[in-house]
């Protein structure tokens, strides 16, 4: 894999994150690196017909979840290269289709796109947590479900969360939990008395109108390796379950 590290930036969780991802997976794309100054700036990857490009923040590249944030993005990028569906379906779209002719407010409506960031973060973590992440995955989630739930919860030990935004609002908060519960057990990766359960619950009791179980089901049960149209169908339905309460089926959904 050709990684490079732009401008004065610390290379070591660079290079410790692709001598650990290149035990199992490959780019056919380089990856340029750039490391910003700003510390609330997002880690997020970016992707053109000659490279993939990483963006970080220094905090966070150098921070004690520096490696496994590049992990996750790489993983990003090899579901990119394999133009798996999860990574080439328009959100955009997705939502239109889902959403035409509703009103929809505009918190949720920013909601709609956590929640499809969500499905990629399944798919992405399928490949991380294959690379043997899970202890510190774990930890991470339990911190920020905690967090997101906490009236005041302050600054994060953890940068680039994804579970917690500003002002988190109480329903989303629930939906987050219910990823958080998908990823651990779509992966086996805790027992059935772990905190996070009753952290989940919490969420929920706080959003009485969001159904963890199925959110959490929804998540969990995406297949490996879904067609473009199941995808589109599944990100649809979780985006109408979210935003208008109506399942699949088209009917109201179950109440919590």
């Amino acid at each position: 894999m050709d990684l490079r590290v732009l401008g004065s930036a610390p290379t070591d969780p660079f290079l410790s994150a692709a001598d650990l991802f290149e035990t199992e997976y490959d780019l056919d794309k380089p990856v340029h690196v750039t490391v910003r100054d700003d510390p609330d700036e997002r880690t997020w990857a970016a992707h053109y017909d000659d490279r993939h490009e990483l963006n970080i923040s220094r905090q966070a590249a150098t921070s004690a979840m520096g490696r496994e944030l590049v992990l996750h993005e790489l993983a990003h990028m090899v579901r990119y290269e394999e133009q798996h569906a999860s990574h080439i379906q328009s959100t955009e779209e997705a939502l239109y289709l889902a959403l035409s002719g509703k009103s929809v407010e505009r918190r949720k409506l920013a909601h709609c796109y956590q929640i499809a960031n969500h499905m990629k973060d399944i798919y992405a973590d399928d490949i991380t947590l294959s690379l043997g992440l899970a202890e510190k995955l774990v930890h991470f989630l339990e911190s920020e479900l905690a967090r997101a739930i906490a009236a005041n919860p302050g600054p994060s030990p953890w940068p680039n969360s994804r579970l917690v935004t500003a002002n988190a609002d109480p329903e989303i908060t629930a939906v987050n939990a219910a990823f958080a519960l998908a990823l651990v057990e779509r992966h086996g990766l805790i027992d059935p008395d772990h905190r996070i359960y009753d952290l989940a619950h919490a969420a929920a009791d706080d959003a009485p109108d969001v159904e963890l179980s199925a959110f959490k089901e929804r998540f969990r049960s995406l297949s490996d390796d879904p067609t473009e149209s199941d995808y589109r169908k599944a990100l649809v339905d979780v985006t109408r379950e979210y935003a208008i309460g109506t399942n699949d089926r088209g009917g109201p959904a179950a109440a919590d």
